[in-house]
Formats: C-alpha cells, structure tokens, sequence
C-alpha cells in the first residue's frame, strides 16, 4: 500500500514540475495571458490508392507494379522480373535479356514504352531482348489484352509501359545506390542514382554497371538435335554478357506547366549459347571457350539503345494537353566465323568491304511524335490524341535475312469514359491509323549458278525486290465498369490491327538461331482481331478473389509455318518456313485469390490457362507457337512485426505447378511439366537516419531441371537455369539542399 502512495505521488510532482516548465516555455515574461501548449500529433500516413483506383476505373485489364515490386523480384531482365504476374511470360534469351510475352503473344504483337514513346528495337526476333534498365523502371503498367485504340499497330496483344522516376520534392538533394550480385552466372553490379531540385527545376542521373559469366543448367549435357554436346561443369559457354546503361533527365515543373528531357544510352555486349548458333554446332573450339566462364566469344552481339525524349504538359481550364517527342537508334551488330553455304565462296574474299566477323547488322532510327488533350466535360472525361512515327532501317553483313527498309504510322483516336454514376463508367473509343512499309531491293555479294535453258549462268541473286505498301485501319472499343465497396465488374469488348513488318513481307535467308530457312509473303494482307475480355472481383476484409476470362479471334494471323521442303542452296539444307495467313481462335483466364490466414501470414493463389487453335490453312486444326502451358502460383508471405529498426519485413515461399505443353505445332517438341519453388526474403534497415532495403532471394531452390516452353533455346531441349542464389541492396541517400 506504501508503494502504491509513493508511486502516485512521484508521478504527481512529476507531472506538476512537467506543467510548470511548459507554462514557462509559452507565457512570456511579463504577461497575464497564457497560450495552450504546443502538441505534437502522431504520424499521419497517407495510403496512394491511385494505383487500385486506376484498375477499378479503366475496363481494360491493367496491372500495375511499384518499385518495391520490381526491387523483390529482381530477375535478370526487367521482363524477367515481371514473369511471376498471371498472363505474362518471357521469351529468355540467356540469363541476361528477354522479350515478353502477353497471354501468349509477343514480338511485335506487344507494345513496349519506355518515357511515353514506342521502345523500337529489332523485337521481331527471339533472340532479340529488350534494351530497358529494369534499376530505372519507376512503375510498371501492363494491359492485357488488345489496346490499339490508344497505341496502334503492335498493340494487338497487349501493352507494356515502363514510368521513369517520380520528379523530386521541392528543394531536395539525394539519391540512392542498389548493389546486387547473383551466383548462378556469378553477376555482380550495380546501379547509382543521384538527384537535385530547386523550387521547380531539376536534374537526376543514373549509372548502371553488370557483369556476368556463363550461366549454370542442372545437366551436363545437351542435345542440338541429335548431337550430344557435353557442357564443363554445368555451365553454358560463352553466355557471359556486360550491361552499360546511362540515364540523364532534366526539366522544369510548375503548377501548370512540366516539361522534362530524357537522355538514355544502353549498351550491351553478349555471348550467344556456342553450340547453338551457325550451322555446324560441332565445330565449337571448346578448349577456347570453357578456357574463363566470363569471356565473351563469338558467336556474340553488341547492342546499343540511345533513347533521347522530351515530355511536356500544359494544364488549362478543364483542359490537359500532354506532348512527347522522341528520337531513338537501334544499332545491332552479331559476330561470328565466317561460315559459307550454296553458292557462298568457301575462303571470305579479301577485298570486301563488310569485315569477315560481321555476320549481321540492323541499324535503326526513329522519329516519334505523340499529342493528347484530356477533356473534362460534366461526367464525361475525354481523350483525344495523335500518334505518328517514323522509322529508317538500315542493314549490313555477309549474311542475309530483311531487307532495308522505311516506315511510316499515324493514328487519330478519341476516347471518351463517362462517369453515369458513383458506381458505374462507360467506354467508348475509336481509332484510325495508317501506315506505309518502303523495302528496298538486296542483292547478293556473291554469285549464284542460274539455270537458262539447258545450262545455268552465274550471276548475283537478288534476294528481296523493292515494294511499297500501305495499309489503313478502323478499330473500336466498348467497356464497361461496375464497382461497389466489394465487388468490381469489368467488360471491354473491341477490334484491333497489325501492319504486317518487313519480316513477314520480305524475309529470303537463314535464322541461324532457328536452324530454319524463312521466307515472306508480299501479298499478306494485315492483321485483325476482335477480342472481349471480362474482370470479376470480389473483396472482403480477409479474402479476395479476381476471375479474369478473354476470348480473341483472328479473321487473317500472320503465322510462319514450317513446310515440308527444305533450300539446299541458300539455306544449307534447312527446312523452310513461309509465313502466312490463317483463322485463329484464342481464349483463357487468369485467377487471383488471396487470403489472410493472420495478421502477418497471408496465402495468394494465381492461375492462368490459355488454348489457342488454328481454324484454316496449312496447320489447320494446331496451336500457336509459344503458346504457354496452365500454370498455378502457389505464395506463403509471413510479414512479422519486428522492433524498432526494422519495417516492412517479409519472408515469401512460391510454389509453382507448371503442366505439360502437349498441344504444340510442329516442328516444336513437347514440354514435360514442373513444379518450382522460389523463395523471397527482405526487410528495411534503419541505420544512422537511412533506411537500408535488403531483398534476398533464392530462385529454383531445389536446382530442378525443367524446360520452359517460351524459351528461346526450348527447342533444343535445353533446361533453365538452375539454383540461384540473388542478394540486392538498395541504399537512399539525402542531403541538405539550398531552397
């Protein structure tokens, strides 16, 4: 009882001494009146919601990713880091670069943009990857599905926009720096970001360094058909690469107006798999190649992506008018041992211009001009826009595949999403676009033996003609959007195009990465789609669930199809494939469920399926290639709530079941079934004031030797990369700036 009274008086005088010495703080010497004290009120934590609004309001099937997202799941290239999303797959091209793929389709059925413009590489190539810094990637919104009512042609399969950094505060100086290292390819870079802005104008920069050596796979051994090539000590030579990426960005940004300039160079030098590339596998130097896991041999590529963009805005009244302006240059170049075939020379001549390593070389320039104006009108919230572009390409080396060539795109579209109610929006868009496609004539560098009559003569073979074609498209969209406080209905209905690319029209030579003949159709005509796809959403406080069914149908496909012939002249006996036109029906789903188990333990559970079949031609009756098997993820989070020092801890288990591909289109193999399982671990580090971010990762834990059926290197049956061990750091810094 004697204790109790103590206790109780300490903390009275305690508390009287504590309000003397406030009073004296806020009553000034010589005065009667008294202040109420100043009190300090808890942290307020605003949550962004924009990003789920943004879903809930357009009835296209967008996903978006944060950086946190991107920081989690580093893979080796941004798309790879993208993969664990339902409906979204990746062409891999080694352990350094990919391509996507949306609900099965890709290549130049994906629209990929980068700062507002078009990302234009050679993305017609699978072993082309995609020249985008994944460290500089902001925020990531994908749409799946057709959306060439607001990007025109190559959006027919789905869209892909990668958002830069936010602008900085007002009067803030700082930056960041990511460390990451990896031990299957034995990767190590890293990526350093620094920033200033005054009360309205600012700078940011970004260096990107990564260096990597062959990559493991769980067998020792690999078949390039049917001959057997043994692999030293599980690695794939000459898979090694170097990353150079440099990001410089400046601009001024007012209440009203923004404008900002994006300089971006990425560089890129690769080693393609030696024993699947060319036409004799066998004749790889292996001494020479498993010599150093980290050199670079031919086969091999340069790549260098230079990006230079301005995006302005203007707000006025109920108007916003947004503008980009774009130049970018593709610039390609793959090496290797001359290797001659047909009629080539078997000795490369001396006095020829092309050096004798270059065995190709794609150069392209683009020009891009996008204008919008956003109206508000009542509930009415309308969009109007042009989209133009220009591109020259150019070609060079001793081997030949497309021709040069120059195209022209511009689209007009208005968009109109009417607000009925406080639950309900309407969609409406429609689009023209039209394009023009200049190829120019090729010629071989050596001659050929032509028949004439009872003998042959020899001349030089002109390989692609010049042609000029255009082509011009009306398309539409219809959606619709029902949200309550638990349940979301999302419809879109609509038609999309494709202009068919030099690849289809004019291809006459060897893909050495395909071991296949390609030729094109000049007379294709383009591509059209018509598509619906439907969300359904339901949300309570410990579960959710989202249903997301789509349907496609295509009137003319543009398909390469392998034949039964093959070109002992020019194509070294490979089989041909001819591109051409045919009915295709595609449908699937994907799911989502989540569900807290507790309060820091949650379950997710994403499913996605999709079967695709020809309706006419040739393969009447066959999927599509590339056509993803069903697929369920299978996720465990534990989120625990650590001391003080520690925030945003989690530790995540994926589960994934892949089955078989038995539904394929020769000459493509069957793919067996998977189960692997990935496991994610991080936290945030408080430590002198800086929040330190530490992501680990350990992907194919259990080393499991699957094929995975979008890959590049799939057909020759080669398996994915096995264990993996990935550690990144990411440190923010800042400093004390000068308003």
């Amino acid at each position: 009882m004697k204790l109790i009274l103590y206790t109780v008086l300490v903390i009275c005088l305690a508390s009287a001494a504590y309000a003397q010495k406030i009073k004296q703080q806020v009553q000034p010497a010589g005065t009667d009146s008294v202040r109420l004290p100043v009190r300090q009120l808890l942290e307020v934590k605003i949550k962004d919601d924009r990003m789920q609004l943004k879903k809930q309001e357009e009835s296209l099937n967008i996903e978006v990713v944060n950086a946190e997202f991107i920081q989690r799941n580093l893979g080796g290239s941004l798309m790879k880091t993208l993969e664990r999303l339902p409906g979204i797959k990746t062409i891999g091209i080694g352990s350094g670069q990919s391509k996507p793929l949306i609900r099965g389709m890709g290549f130049n059925r994906v629209v990929v943009l980068d700062k507002g413009i078009k990302h234009e590489g050679q993305q017609w190539g699978a072993d082309h990857g995609l020249e985008i810094d994944q460290f500089a990637a902001e925020e990531v919104e994908l749409i799946k599905g057709a959306a060439s009512f607001i990007y025109g042609s190559d959006a027919i399969g789905g869209a892909i926009e990668v958002k830069p950094a936010q602008i900085p505060a007002p009067n803030s100086l700082g930056g960041s720096v990511d460390l990451i290292g990896k031990t299957n390819n034995k990767l190590y870079g890293s990526s350093v970001n620094l920033y200033r802005r005054t009360s309205n104008w600012f700078a940011s920069s970004r260096f990107t360094y990564q260096n990597y050596g062959d990559y493991k796979v769980p067998v020792d051994r690999v078949y390039v058909y049917d001959y057997a090539v043994k692999l030293y000590r599980y690695h794939l030579r000459n898979t090694a690469g170097r990353e150079n990426n440099i990001h410089l960005d400046a601009g001024y940004a007012g209440n009203k107006f923004r404008s900002v300039f994006y300089l971006s160079n990425t560089f890129n030098k690769s080693g393609f798999f030696a024993n699947a590339h060319g036409l004799e596998p066998r004749k790889v130097d292996v001494e020479l190649h498993d010599a150093s896991g980290r050199d670079i041999l031919m086969p091999s590529q340069k790549v260098n992506h230079l990006k230079l963009v301005n995006r302005s805005a203007y707000t006025l009244s109920n108007h916003k008018l947004e503008m980009e302006l774009g130049y970018q240059r593709n610039f390609r170049q793959e090496f290797n041992q001359y290797v001659n075939h047909g009629y080539m020379p078997p000795v490369y001549p001396e006095n020829m211009v092309i050096p004798p390593n270059l065995e190709r070389e794609f150069d392209k320039r683009v020009y891009t001009a996008n204008l919008r104006d956003h109206i508000s009108i009542g509930k009415h919230f309308i969009t109007a826009g042009l989209n133009s572009e220009h591109q020259d390409n150019g070609i060079d080396g001793w081997t030949f595949l497309v021709p040069s060539f120059k195209q022209t795109t511009a689209g007009v579209f208005v968009y109109d999403k009417w607000k009925l109610g406080k639950k309900v929006f309407l969609h409406g868009a429609a689009r023209y676009d039209y394009g023009r496609l200049r190829m120019f004539k090729y010629t071989d560098w050596f001659s050929s033996d032509i028949p004439n009559g009872s003998g042959a003569i020899a001349q030089n073979l002109v390989r692609a003609h010049n042609m000029n074609r255009s082509f011009n498209s009306f398309v539409w969209s219809l959606g619709l959007n029902y949200n309550t406080e638990k349940f979301v209905l999302k419809a879109n209905a609509g038609k999309s195009f494709r202009m068919p690319i030099a690849k289809e029209l004019s291809a006459n030579g060897i893909n050495y990465h395909y071991f296949s003949y390609e030729r094109g159709d000049p007379s294709l005509s383009a591509e059209q789609s018509y598509q619906a796809d439907v969300t359904f959403g339901w949300k309570q406080a410990k579960w959710s669930v989202q249903i997301s069914p789509f349907y496609n149908y295509f009137p003319n496909y543009i398909y390469l199809n392998p034949t039964a012939n093959h070109d002992y002249y020019y194509g070294a006996g490979n089989q041909i494939f001819q591109y051409a036109q045919s009915k295709v029906m595609r449908y699937g789903t994907e799911v989502g469920l989540k569900y807290a188990l507790l309060n820091s333990l949650s379950a997710e559970l994403l499913g996605e399926y999709l079967y695709a079949r020809q309706l006419s031609g040739d393969k009447r009756g066959y999927t599509l290639p590339f056509s993803p098997p069903a697929s369920v993820l299978i996720n465990l989070t534990y989120t625990p709530f650590l001391k003080e020092g520690f925030k945003d801890t989690y530790l995540s288990v994926d589960y994934r079941l892949t089955a078989g591909q038995n539904n394929i289109v020769p000459p493509e193999k069957k793919t067996p079934g998977y189960q692997v399982v990935n496991v994610q671990a991080g936290t945030k580090i408080r430590l002198y004031g800086r929040s330190l971010q530490v992501s680990l990762q350990a992907q194919n834990l259990l080393n499991v030797k699957y094929l995975n059926h979008t890959s590049f290197y799939r057909l020759i049956e080669l398996p994915e990369a096995g264990q993996n061990i990935v550690l990144s750091l990411k440190i923010p810094f800042s400093l004390k700036a000068n308003p």
